[in-house]
């Protein structure tokens, strides 16, 4: 079927509930690790706290694109419904989890709300692909890109911004501050008012064999089947594409897991103080705690506000990328490689950079977030089954949450220890790892992955 080409505000509209998606995404990558390091968790075992984002992307996103591959409802579409359900979820979840008393239900919010948001994003994946004439899919996947980094961005400096509107950065020990509190319940309130703008704002395409689609449907106890045999027939450029995967995403999980401890510790030179090495019970230990505790927090907040950056000049990016690729053909395979090598580079530097530096690293690697959250997916649309894009996208994400599990289960800790016992290293093993996933793009080798190219 050939589609109508959209224009700029209707793929906005179609995009504008990432915004929301990614509030929740930036509050969890941003601030779950600080959350972590408050109800006293060791900087070695936060890697493996973070378990719960990959293994519930493993399960979900599948089950989800094969579920909404088979779903039409004649008001809210194919893709909507999860829409709605993931942001009410999300929402309740994002709102609950600075309140965790303790560890153990921080770890379990975080199981929640990554479920949650997963619901929600596998199906826009999948719209963009439905909704867009294979030209026009570089420009969507570009405007996500766009509206990703205004949520990265604002989401980010909430606990700043808050910090400086007088908001409390200071907490009992065990306690979560106020400021991480109020950006919570913001980021809850925009995912679901985002979702809702998209759903009430988009329509869909119906399945083009309304018949067929009611044949397929009716067809019972082939899910397992069905996810084996199109993982055991994925398309070459979708196996090569999954090897850059690897490589990105192990960096970026070790970014969102580790930059905190990491960044704290070496660039602020304010780790988070240990509450077993003070004794609580002298006035003098108490009030020692508390300044060390809200450096810790105070730094914390610089931390984010500076990866807020990351998602700024990925939006400048795609910003720039949308007005290119409105009316002209990019190649995917170079823009990619180069802008992976850059966020290497990015990584690399905090090595040796300075507090008011640190914001030139996340420039970097906000070039390689637009690119990763654009070009794999703009390449995979073009080379497989239309009919089958819900479940193909969702079993793409395998190459997504498969490094980040390798690398909670200690595969960040083993790695980053070959360097020595200190928390940044685990930044320069992110930067290498985002270097081979660079030049594995010269796997790439499908001109229609590499470009669109016209039909005659």
């Amino acid at each position: 079927m050939k589609k109508r080409i959209l224009g700029f505000w209707e793929i906005w509209n179609m995009s504008f509930g990432f915004l929301g998606i990614q509030f929740g995404f930036a509050l969890q990558g941003g601030f779950m690790s600080r959350i972590f390091q408050t109800l006293g968790a060791d900087k070695h075992d936060i890697p493996l706290l973070w378990i719960a984002a990959p293994l519930t992307g493993l399960l979900v996103q599948p089950i989800i694109g094969y579920m909404s591959d088979r779903t039409w409802h004649s008001r809210f579409g194919r893709r909507r419904p999860y829409f709605l359900v993931g942001a009410i979820l999300s929402s309740i979840a994002l709102f609950f989890v600075p309140y965790s008393p303790v560890l153990w239900v921080a770890a379990g919010f975080l199981w929640i709300l990554d479920a949650s948001i997963n619901i929600s994003m596998e199906p826009f994946r999948a719209l963009v692909a439905d909704k867009l004439d294979e030209s026009q899919r570089t420009y969507g996947f570009v405007m996500q890109t766009l509206i990703i980094g205004i949520g990265t961005w604002v989401a980010s400096n909430l606990p700043w911004f808050l910090s400086q509107m007088g908001v409390s950065d200071s907490a009992d020990p065990g306690v979560i501050t106020d400021s991480v509190k109020v950006a919570f319940a913001i980021g809850a309130f925009v995912f679901l008012v985002s979702i809702l703008y998209t759903v009430f704002t988009t329509t869909e395409y119906p399945p083009e064999d309304m018949e067929e689609f009611e044949r397929e449907k009716a067809q019972k106890n082939r899910f397992i089947s069905d996810i084996i045999n199109n993982i055991g027939n994925m398309p070459s450029t979708m196996k090569k594409l999954g090897v850059i995967q690897f490589f990105s995403w192990f960096a970026f999980f070790t970014m969102w897991s580790m930059a905190n401890p990491a960044l704290t510790e070496h660039v602020f030179k304010t780790p988070a103080p240990i509450e077993a090495n003070y004794d609580m019970t002298n006035a003098a230990d108490i009030e020692a705690f508390d300044i060390e505790n809200t450096a810790f927090q105070k730094a914390s907040n610089s931390v984010g506000s500076a990866m807020g950056v990351y998602g700024l000049s990925s939006m400048a990016f795609a910003l720039l990328f949308v007005f290119y690729t409105a009316k002209r053909n990019v190649n995917r395979k170079y823009v990619h490689m180069v802008s992976l090598c850059l966020g290497g580079l990015g990584f690399l530097l905090m090595m040796v950079v300075s507090p008011e530096q640190l914001k030139y690293c996340f420039i970097l690697i906000g070039i390689a977030w637009g690119s990763i959250l654009s070009m794999p997916y703009a390449m995979l649309s073009s080379s497989v089954d239309p009919k089958k894009m819900g479940m193909f996208m969702g079993i793409f994400n395998m190459f997504i949450v498969i490094p980040q599990i390798i690398a909670a289960l200690n595969g960040i800790n083993f790695v980053s220890g070959l360097l020595g016992d200190e928390a940044i290293n685990a930044m320069t093993i992110a930067g290498i790892s985002l270097i081979i996933a660079g030049l594995c793009n010269f796997l790439i080798t499908e001109k229609s992955a590499i470009s669109y190219q016209p039909t005659e």
